[in-house]
């Protein structure tokens, strides 16, 4: 089942209207909210999914003022400056993401996706590294040090996460 609500202007499905309150729901939620204000350009032969949306140097983070759907414009500001509107052909919303894309009226190259920020974890990966851990004042710190890399990495625990930790290495992966 597919988690994407899709408005399209002037459009015979049934569930359109319907379509089109739920996404003015979840925009009005928006108000205070910080959200990443992404642009690309569409082109014939690429889709949504196909398009490039990691964070690039014109993409914005904002906090939305007043965002509302009036009639089938968006409307909201930012902090202190004028309203601004867009008038979309279509609006997606994949509530699994929390990602509307708009596609303007206006500009029908251009998809428009406005999202709620998510957390982008910095990923290493040690392979054979040098390993220290000691319980100090009730926490377990671990030391990882990776030569090659030239990375040395502190993880502090708790009880709870010792025994935690101490839980999962007892476990088998068959």
């Amino acid at each position: 089942m597919s988690n994407d609500l899709i408005w399209q202007q002037n459009s015979n499905d049934s569930g359109n209207a319907d379509n089109l309150a739920t996404i003015a729901l979840w925009w009005s939620e928006l108000t205070g909210k910080e959200v990443v204000w992404q642009q690309r350009l569409l082109s014939a032969d690429l889709d949504l999914g196909d398009l490039d949306w990691q964070p690039q140097k014109f993409d914005e983070k904002l906090i939305l003022a007043a965002p509302a759907i009036r009639g089938i414009t968006l409307y909201w500001r930012n902090q202190n400056m004028d309203e601004r509107n867009i008038t979309p052909s279509k609006l997606l919303l994949n509530a699994t993401k929390q990602k509307l894309y708009i596609f303007p009226q206006s500009q029908s190259q251009v998809v428009i996706s406005v999202s709620l920020p998510v957390t982008v974890y910095q990923k290493l990966n040690l392979l054979n590294p040098q390993i220290a851990a000691t319980i100090k004042d009730g926490q377990g710190i671990i030391l990882l040090r990776d030569a090659t890399e030239k990375v040395e990495v502190t993880v502090t625990l708790s009880q709870p996460q010792i025994t935690q930790l101490l839980d999962r290495l007892k476990t088998t992966d068959n």
